[in-house]
């Protein structure tokens, strides 16, 4: 995020997995504002982002939460600075591209699942989710390279 994150922004801002802001971003509940109720996801990603508390403050009262805030409160995991952002996110993202990008998405699914579960259901769907990663050429990989002392080149497969 760089600049202004306001209304259905910061909402979609909150449904990123992974959020980087420039040293000038700014997160605005705006809805409040103009007479609205949060939408865009807003009421489900920010209390469970930054608490409920903390959620029914600003979306109560349409104040600010600068980046550095934003960090404090688990809203966004880095601050650069607006030369450095994109540079930043392009180097995630291509790093993530590179990874074993099935695992990327069964850990998505677990964590997601996760948020509303039972430690036992989570343990469950863990194990399911791990049958079907362990089966993957990414694994075979992953192991043969660790016995190579190598790093391994994942095929999303």
């Amino acid at each position: 995020m760089n600049g202004a994150a306001a209304g259905a922004g910061a909402g979609i801002a909150c449904s990123c997995d992974i959020r980087t802001a420039s040293d000038n971003a700014k997160f605005i509940q705006a809805f409040i504002r103009v007479g609205l109720a949060p939408d865009s996801g807003t009421s489900y990603f920010l209390p469970r982002l930054i608490g409920f508390s903390k959620a029914m403050e600003l979306s109560l009262t349409g104040d600010e939460l600068t980046a550095k805030d934003a960090e404090r409160f688990g809203l966004v995991s880095k601050i650069v600075t607006a030369e450095q952002l994109m540079p930043t996110a392009k180097q995630l993202a291509a790093r993530l591209a590179k990874g074993p990008t099935k695992a990327t998405g069964l850990t998505k699914r677990a964590l997601n699942k996760s948020i509303d579960s039972d430690l036992e259901t989570v343990l469950e769907y863990e194990s399911y989710l791990q049958e079907i990663a362990g089966a993957t050429s990414d694994h075979i990989e992953a192991v043969k390279a660790f016995f190579e002392k190598r790093k391994p080149i994942f095929r999303g497969r």
